[in-house]
């Protein structure tokens, strides 16, 4: 799997594992990282789109989750 923004890393261990928790934490990245908003709500609606793995296996794609 190929990450889309490699550069753009987010630290998740540790950190409440709340989905909500976890969507703000990668969409705030990508905010930080320059991502333009139209991006930023596709990985929200590709994120939301599905159960808790989905949302994980969705960040893993978008950022570097450490």
């Amino acid at each position: 799997m190929e990450t889309k923004y490699p550069e753009i890393k987010v630290r998740l261990v540790g950190r409440d594992g709340n989905a909500y928790a976890i969507l703000g934490a990668v969409k705030s990245a990508l905010s930080k990282g320059g991502v333009a908003k139209p991006e930023q709500e596709e990985f929200m609606k590709e994120a939301m789109s599905g159960d808790y793995n989905n949302l994980l296996v969705t960040a893993m794609k978008w950022v570097d989750v450490y």
